[in-house]
């Protein structure tokens, strides 16, 4: 097949060409339409149910509510988790499907599910689906800033001028507001005066409800024309409101304030939002998961410099707390930086090596065709743009040329040979002989390469989403060079080549200075092989025991550039209190000398889908670049905190939301969830915990869950009293929630914006001893609610939380990177020796339990690619002890791959792991491109085996081999010089563990795979050129 595309394309150059060129230019063309993001899609399949029950305590959500919605879904099809959140007037529950399930597929599933769950629970409540979001969907936060402005007035230019613009813009999932004040209409009763007057709690709700609507009343044709009837009553006057008749006594109207206050009083908070130490308003952005983000974040700027053109004097809305955007605008720039100084490195290794513009130029041809052919399948796969697959192209950027490489040397070295002959052979003949000359190693060399990185799209979890794309980037580059090489190449060096006119002298002086110390290299450890195996034999064995005392990890730290902060008091803390400390913390935060803003979000937002209590407080810090790296400013932060009287944990936006919520379910890198049916046993089960693991080295941010009592009132109807009242049990609770906890009775709309109505005892009404004292309607009269029931002080669980149907709490902590070698370990160990009581069990999840799982499925990918590589070198060498010479390269690669390590002190992580995968393919094209030479030298030439076969060939093919691996390690040094750099994270361990093992692999390689095939290769050969003569034809000839 190679050999006629190689002829065909010769046959056909202007065809070839303008395929080409047509490539480039549709190449460029997609390129743009790319959706460019920061990694792959990672969007495992969430459905999120929020149920708002407003008024129910947690113990009421929890088995109305949320138990109800657990069984119904319970067993859907591709489900791998349900994690439920039960707080006061509050249920989210998480339904976490597979990652090969369509997710309108499992809202179909959970929607029909939800039906059968409906009848179950209390009337007037509805189950939500919440829109789809990615995991990393929050790509923007603003704050919403008016000095000196009212912040009930600065809430309603986020809620109705800002927000519904942003929710307009195509991608866009939701806008979700956090701070400032909602304006509600209410209504207060006087049950007092409401007695004296003879008015119920019904008769305000009734006339409330029917004020301020307007009805139609249809059409009337009138002289000649038809007139549409409005029945308007809608008025937004609060003192229309306040006159309005409820009632008659005497004749005379009772109006509303006779009987009730009524005014305009904030919505009862659950949230509230900061920005750096002052009141505002927070908007978070998130998107659709395939919407393109830079895009989305590019839309969402233009839309708020509209915005703020138009907004009141002192009104910011540009203060941006979180921007995605400019971790993916770092990453890619970096990445292109990278793919361009990769171009540059690799030019000048060819020309130095080749001296030669014109043969430069050839082999260079095979990256722009490359890479922009990948682009192309990209679009294709649906792929997008991101820091994997560019980081793919860049891995693979040294290697694009290798095919092409190899090509030009050898068809330049066969035309300057046949310009020596007395009758030269056609031009487009030697170009099509030399080319398939070396198409066998090549095309194996290829094919080995592509094998060994097939293993990594086996892996699964997060980490094989993350890696596939790389593969994928890798893989498709590297097939378009190997085919760019049999097409493209040929027919540029027909073109280009033969017009040279000194086209016999092609050596430089570099390459004749390594020929002659290769020969007296080679010429040495020929003759005393024994030292030189057995240093090798030592220094393999070294590495392979330095690797289980190498550190572990599951991903490398990133580098966003910002940091996001908890802060967790005990429950049960007012928000007024919570917001207090959360000033103090965001204060304390900004002295550090790196930090640019703080963003804080106590509580939730009304629209949020995050169950967090008052209690919690979360902070976006955003940093200005610095000389210290992250964990040291991480540090910095942790030692200003020491003061503050709770819990708190710091880390990185993307790595906490995505890969650690991910992974856990939960904002931290290592998370111990503890399962049991007694809350008060988990409570200390979890503090004991708490405390030991406060020993282990390298823990730092320890927390549990805040799942404690906190204060309540309860009114406990007294059965022999309400008896004597005629009162009902039902009733009496009915008529309590409307009065404490409200009643949204009716809406006022005021141009494009509305506001509830809303019919609730005020705040002061609703202390214990004003509860007692509250006059409830009874069928005897009004009765002090204390006569019919007692009101006490008690305490209740804050929140209830079940994963699977089990109740679970979590500890949780994070890790400080200077000494974290042992914290997988150690944990284990704890856990092993931790009792637990008949009917619990522990969970250790995260990061780094998850290093251990991956290090072992990766190193039996590892021996897998190992196998694939001696199956398919068996099949092409026919001999075992040729493709066992051939992979003698491995374990040299091995040994430069763990000095990398060890220099630049990287942990073993699925980044290294994958490096060292793909290291086994490449590492074994040296030994290929040789053995392939030797074969070829005694089928095609004649040549014996022996010493002289041996030199010969190794020094023939020493030219190509450097060439391809000095190109490959200098397109990834541009990687190791910005290891620090924004997206490098996942690229750094590949490139180290490449170039280390590439580089020792090649100058070991240069003698030992000759000494090795001249001492155990001849009975291979023999069998190779005997098949060859048996068959009578060309078929091995031209394989090799």
């Amino acid at each position: 097949m190679f050999r006629f595309l190689v002829t065909a394309s010769l046959r056909s150059r202007l065809i070839v060409l303008l395929m080409a060129a047509a490539m480039v230019g549709y190449g460029v063309f997609v390129q743009r339409e790319i959706p460019v993001d920061i990694f792959p899609d990672l969007n495992k399949g969430l459905v999120t149910i929020m149920v708002e029950a407003h008024g129910l305590a947690p113990e009421e959500v929890e088995a109305l509510v949320t138990a109800p919605i657990e069984w119904a879904i319970a067993g859907a099809d591709g489900m791998t988790r349900v994690r439920s959140i039960s707080t006061a007037g509050l249920s989210i529950v998480y339904a976490e499907f597979d990652w090969n399930v369509d997710i309108y597929r499992a809202r179909q599933i959970v929607t029909e599910r939800l039906d059968a769950a409906s009848d179950q629970m209390p009337s007037g409540i509805q189950t939500v689906l919440l829109p789809i979001s990615s995991y990393m969907g929050q790509i923007l936060i603003t704050a919403i800033v008016g000095k000196g402005m009212d912040q009930m007035e600065l809430r309603e230019l986020a809620d109705w001028t800002i927000a519904p613009r942003l929710r307009a813009i195509p991608g866009v999932s939701r806008v979700v507001p956090i701070g400032g004040l909602v304006r509600q209409y209410h209504v207060i009763p006087d049950l007092m005066r409401m007695h004296q007057l003879g008015i119920s709690i019904q008769d305000i709700e009734e006339g409330v409800r029917e004020f301020g609507n307007n009805t139609g009343g249809g059409f009337v044709n009138q002289t000649s024309q038809e007139f549409l009837i409005r029945n308007i009553g809608r008025t937004a006057s609060l003192d229309e409101l306040r006159n309005l008749a409820i009632g008659m006594d005497d004749g005379q109207p009772i109006l509303l304030h006779q009987v009730a206050a009524v005014k305009f009083v904030p919505r009862e908070r659950r949230g509230d939002g900061g920005f750096n130490g002052e009141n505002s308003v927070l908007l978070s952005v998130l998107k659709q998961p395939s919407a393109d983000t830079l895009k989305v974040t590019a839309e969402v700027d233009r839309a708020l410099k509209e915005l703020a053109a138009g907004m009141p004097d002192g009104v910011d809305i540009e203060d941006y707390v979180f921007r995605q955007a400019d971790f993916i605008d770092a990453s890619i720039f970096n990445l292109k930086k990278v793919l361009i100084e990769a171009v540059i490195a690799v030019t000048i290794i060819l020309f130095i090596f080749l001296a030669n513009m014109r043969t430069t130029s050839i082999s260079l041809v095979a990256i722009p065709l490359s890479l922009l052919t990948t682009f192309v399948v990209f679009q294709l796969l649906g792929l997008t743009i991101n820091t994997m697959t560019l980081g793919g192209l860049a891995i693979a950027i040294g290697e694009l040329v290798d095919d092409a490489v190899v090509d030009v040397e050898n068809i330049y070295r066969r035309l300057s040979e046949n310009r020596l002959l007395k009758v030269p052979r056609a031009t487009l003949a030697v170009v099509a002989d030399a080319s398939q000359e070396i198409r066998s190693g090549i095309v194996y060399s290829t094919m080995i390469i592509v094998l060994v990185f097939i293993p990594v799209f086996a892996v699964p979890g997060i980490e094989g989403r993350m890696f596939a794309p790389l593969g994928v980037a890798y893989i498709v580059s590297i097939l378009a060079s190997l085919l760019v090489s049999i097409t493209v190449t040929p027919v540029l060096c027909s073109h280009l080549l033969p017009q040279i006119k000194r086209l016999s002298h092609q050596e430089t002086w570099a390459v004749r200075k390594l020929k002659i110390l290769n020969e007296a290299l080679l010429n040495k450890v020929i003759n005393r092989p024994r030292p030189v195996f057995i240093a090798v034999a030592l220094a393999v064995v070294v590495a392979v025991i330095t690797v289980p005392s190498l550190p572990r990890t599951f991903l490398p730290a990133f580098q966003e550039g910002s940091f996001t902060a908890f802060l967790s008091l005990n429950p049960g803390v007012s928000l007024d209190e919570s917001v207090k400390i959360g000033k103090v913390m965001e204060r304390l935060i900004m002295q550090v000398p790196e930090v640019v803003s703080v963003g804080r979000r106590t509580g939730r937002s009304e629209q949020d889908e995050h169950a967090m209590g008052v209690h919690v407080n979360e902070f976006e810090i955003s940093l200005r670049p610095s000389d210290r790296d992250m964990e040291s400013i991480k540090r910095d932060i942790r030692s200003r905190l020491v003061g503050i009287p709770a819990p708190t944990a710091i880390g990185q936006p993307i790595s906490h939301r995505l890969i650690d919520h991910m992974l856990t379910g939960a904002p931290a890198q290592i998370v111990i969830k503890i399962f049991g049916e007694d809350m008060p046993t988990l409570r200390n089960l979890a503090s004991r915990l708490e405390g030991e693991l406060a020993s282990i080295t390298g823990l730092v941010d320890i927390s549990t869950e805040r799942q404690t009592l906190i204060p309540q009132i309860q009114v406990k109807l007294n059965p022999e009293k309400a008896k004597l009242f005629g009162l009902q049990h039902g009733a009496l609770t009915r008529q309590l929630g409307h009065l404490t906890n409200g009643m949204r009775v009716s809406e006022i709309v005021e141009g494009q914006m509305y506001f509830d109505v809303v019919v609730r005892m005020g705040s002061s009404d609703r202390d214990i001893q004003s509860l007692s004292n509250a006059l409830i309607m009874t069928p005897r009269g009004p009765v002090p609610l204390s006569v019919v029931a007692d009101v006490i002080e008690a305490s209740g669980p804050n929140q209830f939380l079940k994963e699977n149907g089990r109740q679970r709490l979590m500890v949780m902590a994070n890790a400080d990177k200077r000494n974290d070698k042992m914290i997988a370990p150690d944990i284990r160990e704890l856990l092993e020796n931790f009792e637990l009581p008949e009917g619990y069990y522990f969970q250790f999840e995260g990061r780094y339990a998850e290093q251990d799982t991956s290090a072992q499925r990766l190193l039996f990918l590892g021996l897998l690619s190992i196998l694939l590589i001696f199956a398919v070198l068996v099949t092409r060498y026919r001999s075992s002890v040729l493709a066992l010479i051939i992979m003698a390269n491995v374990p040299l690669a091995l040994i430069g791959s763990v000095v990398g390590l060890k220099l630049t002190g990287l942990e073993i992580s699925v980044a290294s792991a994958v490096g060292f995968i793909t290291l086994t393919g490449i590492s074994t094209r040296n030994g290929i491109l040789k053995i392939s030479h030797f074969i070829n030298l005694v089928i095609h030439e004649g040549e014996s085996f022996g010493r002289e076969l041996v030199i010969r060939g190794s020094q023939e093919r020493l030219k190509p081999v450097l060439m391809t691996a000095t190109s490959a390690c200098f397109g990834l040094a541009p990687l190791l010089f910005a290891g620090e750099s924004a997206g490098m994270e996942m690229l750094y361990p590949v490139a180290v563990v490449i170039t280390g093992g590439l580089i020792v692999s090649t100058v070991l390689d240069a003698v030992l795979t000759p000494v090795l095939f001249l001492r155990y290769g001849e009975k291979g050969l023999n069998h190779l050129v005997a098949s060859n003569k048996r068959t009578e034809s060309n078929t091995i000839a031209d394989a090799f």
